[in-house]
């Protein structure tokens, strides 16, 4: 089918992926990609905030109470390009418009495959629409609660034996009070956000079995939080080309390049000025993979491959006087990474049991690093030369699924993988009011290890289970540590244990279907040394319970009716689990009614109930999430 990857491996459902059909996708009541994520629990991004309400640069993903960090422990993929921000190591997903989403695979755990950087938390694959999901032309316009506004409209007609898509997203909105009432002060403002993006995706046959797909994306991202004057924002573009072989040698290579820049100013909550201005932010990132499956018979399927990841980024920021107004430095830093890998898989079918193992080895470095501070009064300087690290890394990979009958299968693996601090994580700090967090060049790699079993029930057609019990253990883990008053800094802790259960399930009777899904996650740190007092506390930002279901209705005519409830249990906002974040429970609604021929009028609301949802809070000082918000609009496809 043109526009597909390779088919995937028996042996890969050891590892429990959950996947999203574009149906359920299309029927979010956000109309975004990670809110709709949101449907398997466990799945998280550092802080309850969407992408028109968060920094970008804290959009980090994670999964299995593996939180406490806003750069992403989950590798996230669009069509096998990894897509984490080359210096943040955040996800863009305000520049992925969730029309042209086809599937979305998570895996939570499973270890390093390819591209095994960043895959301790797991994997969550994004794949663009295919020919068969692509009509000749769409689009959709919806209003909504504040002025808000979201568009979107693709055309994709054949060329040739291809076909070329070209898609355009743009959304705005007035935005919320992320302040609650009791707390606003002069300088407080909605949330406001204003972002597009554009997409030409090509996909070309070569030969009798061979395929080439490109793709070409530009976004940019507007958004203010909190106070007028705090406004930040992102632009990119990003480029990539697959040739995919389906013949007897199956073949997959990949190359990609992403430019990436971020800005944000920082505003004083009692001053109300400008404290800092990151003015200019730019990062590059390169890659590349080449897979090979050799026929070696029918029972097997064996993958050699190798991938690589080149990253560089630089930062220029002013600090000011928040009393006078006046600069008092101007720093800029940079750092390069490098991680280039080999990995071989194989997938052995023996009758009713596939097992599947491999390994791979990474070869990693860390280089030029610098972070230069200029003193505008006095004009003295201060430039910090870190150390070029580098070294190797192995992880390995290993289950097996057994279809003990037409209606049970039982999964069991282990799995090892590591992940390399960002350049951000190096050699950037932060401040989010009123606390201070500090770069740490000296970082070490976060190492995995987990093992996981489960079991898949399909007692009569329209119904299906799941469970998963899981052990994962992330030595090194990279946790944002209170050293003083307001004051923290990014450290190696001894290890974040997560255990626990994960179920999900959907059940089809006639026009109504339910699906669900729960995850209890037991975490704990374990520490030593100067951070002995986290050790025996509960990660921050890493609920121990969260929930998300779906009921359904299919009218006649494609009429659709869908409720969703989500609940995401207590957490903490800090390291030394000093202020607690309540739980929320947000119910969110989906209408679509048939007019004419293509055309449908949709209605969505979200957070129905209007539930408080706290976002951040560091002693009184309280961010909350989306509010009740309406939406109203129309969908054309043809």
């Amino acid at each position: 089918m043109l526009g597909r990857g390779l088919e995937l491996p028996p042996g890969m459902p050891a590892y429990g992926s959950v996947t999203i059909s574009k149906e359920r996708l299309s029927e979010d009541a956000a109309g975004t990609v990670e809110h709709s994520l949101a449907d398997v629990a466990g799945f998280q991004q550092f802080r309850r905030s969407d992408s028109r309400s968060a920094n970008p640069s804290s959009q980090g993903v994670t999964l299995r109470a593996l939180g406490g960090n806003a750069t992403s422990r989950a590798l996230v993929l669009l069509d096998g390009v990894p897509l984490a921000d080359p210096f943040f190591g955040s996800i863009p997903f305000s520049t992925l418009p969730l029309e042209t989403i086809g599937t979305v695979r998570i895996t939570r755990g499973g270890g390093a495959g390819a591209f095994g950087s960043g895959t301790v938390a797991g994997t969550v694959e994004l794949f663009t629409a295919d020919r068969a999901q692509l009509p000749l032309y769409s689009a959709s316009a919806f209003y909504g609660t504040a002025n808000a506004v979201q568009l979107d409209g693709s055309i994709s007609p054949d060329l040739g034996a291809g076909y070329v898509s070209l898609s355009g997203s743009f959304a705005r909105g007035d935005g919320f009070w992320t302040t609650p009432e009791g707390q606003r002060g002069p300088a407080d403002v909605r949330a406001r956000y204003k972002s597009w993006s554009t997409t030409l995706q090509g996909v070309a046959p070569v030969g009798d079995t061979g395929e080439i797909q490109a793709r070409l994306a530009l976004f940019d991202d507007e958004r203010t939080l909190r106070f007028r004057g705090a406004d930040n924002g992102q632009e990119g573009q990003d480029a990539s080309l697959r040739y995919l072989s389906r013949g007897d040698w199956k073949i997959e290579a990949l190359a990609y390049v992403q430019l990436r820049n971020f800005n944000n100013v920082v505003i004083s909550s009692t001053s109300f000025r400008p404290t800092l201005d990151q003015r200019n932010t730019p990062s590059t990132g390169l890659g590349g993979k080449i897979e090979l499956r050799p026929p070696v018979g029918e029972d097997h399927v064996l993958r050699i491959g190798a991938d690589s990841r080149f990253a560089t980024a630089d930062m220029y920021e002013e600090a000011y006087n928040a009393t006078t107004g006046a600069v008092t430095f101007r720093r800029d830093a940079t750092g390069r990474q490098v991680t280039s890998g080999f990995y071989v898989e194989d997938d052995w079918t023996l009758g009713d049991v596939v097992l599947t193992g491999g390994g791979r080895v990474d070869y990693w470095r860390i280089s030029r690093g610098r972070f230069t501070e200029r003193n505008a009064t006095t004009g003295a300087v201060t430039n910090t030369l870190h150390p070029r690290r580098d070294g190797w890394e192995g992880s390995f990979r290993a289950g097996l699924v057994w279809r003990a009958a037409d209606p049970v299968s039982l999964r069991a693996a282990g799995y090892t993988s590591f992940r390399l601090p960002t350049i951000n994580e190096l050699y950037r700090g932060f401040a989010v009011f009123p606390v201070t967090t500090q770069a740490n060049a000296a970082l070490a790699p976060e190492r995995l290890k987990g093992g996981e079993a489960g079991i898949e029930l399909a007692p009569m057609e329209g119904v299906r289970f799941s469970a998963t019990a899981f052990y994962n253990r992330l030595d090194n883990a990279i946790a944002n540590v209170t050293i003083g008053t307001n004051l923290r800094q990014r450290r190696n802790v001894d290890a974040i244990v997560a255990k626990g259960v994960e179920l999900s399930g959907a059940v089809e009777l006639g026009a109504f279907d339910l699906s669900g899904s729960y995850a209890f996650n037991d975490s704990k740190v374990e520490a030593s040394g100067a951070g002995a007092p986290l050790d025996g506390k509960q990660p921050a930002q890493s609920p121990r319970h969260s929930a998300s279901a779906t009921l359904g209705w299919h009218g006649p005519a494609d009429t659709r009716l869908a409720v969703t409830a989500r609940y995401v249990g207590p957490q903490f906002e800090d390291d030394l689990q000093v202020d607690k974040l309540h739980s929320a429970t947000t119910v969110d609604a989906f209408a679509r009614v048939p007019l004419s021929g293509r055309i449908a009028l949709v209605g969505r609301v979200e957070n129905l109930f209007d539930e408080e949802v706290v976002t951040r809070k560091v002693g009184n000082s309280v961010d909350l999430g989306t509010p009740q918000t309406f939406w109203i609009g129309v969908q054309i496809g043809g």
